[in-house]
């Protein structure tokens, strides 16, 4: 079934990582769960451990690591520029898609998505230890960047995968394409946190004006594999309007599930541009200046609604 999407070579079963995943030499496997103690209960014997929290985000300036420490992570972990990195995580890769992303961001090119994540390999009895594996330390290159004027930081290889706030209200602006992938509650406001999830901080509810909002639950199956292309293209073309020459910008709470959606739309439906907005809601909800609406807007599904 997932040769019919877009770039099938992105993503890979579990069946494919169970008979690749001996090749240290050339494959890391990646657990990166919203669970920060899920891995040490056990995980596929091969992988390894990087989570948002404490690997790839910068806490004091809200922003991720540098390019420097970016190479640091990969290089302590034995991964080259050429290694190809299969991500997987709990919650049907929410935070494997977060991990991917950011490693995109950062212009590791060989990134692939294991479909149906943790849940699936779990599912299947499928092998698991809680020893953590040790590789050899690598050097890692500094990926290339170029500084640009003004308070935007120093640009990444991957910056077109990314939106900044203000690239979003210029392009709220214009109409063009918004998906807020939370659900529906947080989107008309009822709520300022995900169901059953603790408020973090946000002073307002509600959406950026003029989004669509699809859940990102709505392009998973209940194993937590991506649904096929044909109801991928029902849900975010038929029922949203999109098209895959649309400049498409995504967003949720801080970047975590519109990073799933980002996937779906750049590489399981071949999308030209699409950019995850991972300031999303926590910085745009507090944000002085910034516009906001309440209420159904373009609501269009409940379903999958976490």
């Amino acid at each position: 079934m997932t040769k019919q999407y877009a770039h099938p070579e992105l993503l890979v079963s579990t069946e494919w990582v169970d008979m690749h995943r001996s090749d240290t030499s050339a494959i890391r496997i990646v657990e990166s769960n919203e669970d920060l103690l899920l891995y040490d209960t056990g995980h596929i014997p091969e992988a390894i451990k990087i989570d948002w929290v404490n690997d790839l985000n910068n806490p004091v300036i809200r922003d991720y690591i540098s390019p420097r420490e970016f190479a640091d992570l990969c290089g302590r972990h034995g991964i080259h520029q050429d290694t190809t990195v299969v991500f997987y995580g709990d919650k049907d890769n929410w935070w494997a898609a977060y991990a991917l992303w950011v490693f995109k961001l950062h212009g590791h090119e060989n990134c692939l998505l294991m479909n149906g994540g943790r849940k699936k390999w779990v599912a299947e009895k499928r092998e698991m230890s809680t020893v953590r594996p040790q590789y050899p330390p690598v050097t890692y290159d500094l990926p290339t960047y170029r500084a640009e004027p003004g308070p935007i930081p120093p640009v990444l290889p991957g910056r077109h995968l990314r939106a900044y706030r203000e690239e979003v209200l210029i392009h709220a602006n214009k109409d063009k394409p918004l998906i807020d992938v939370r659900s529906p509650d947080e989107f008309t406001g009822q709520r300022t946190h995900m169901p059953e999830y603790p408020q973090e901080g946000v002073l307002r509810g509600g959406h950026i004006p003029g989004a669509v909002n699809i859940p990102w639950g709505k392009a998973v199956n209940p194993d937590g594999t991506f649904k096929s292309r044909e109801e991928l293209e029902q849900i975010y073309m038929n029922e949203a309007g999109l098209e895959p020459h649309d400049d498409v910008i995504v967003y949720c709470r801080i970047g975590e599930r519109s990073s799933h959606t980002w996937f779906v739309l750049k590489y399981l439906l071949g999308f030209d541009k699409v950019r995850n907005y991972d300031g999303s809601w926590t910085e745009w909800g507090n944000a002085v200046g910034m516009p906001i609406e309440k209420g159904p807007g373009r609501v269009k599904s409940t379903a999958g609604a976490s």
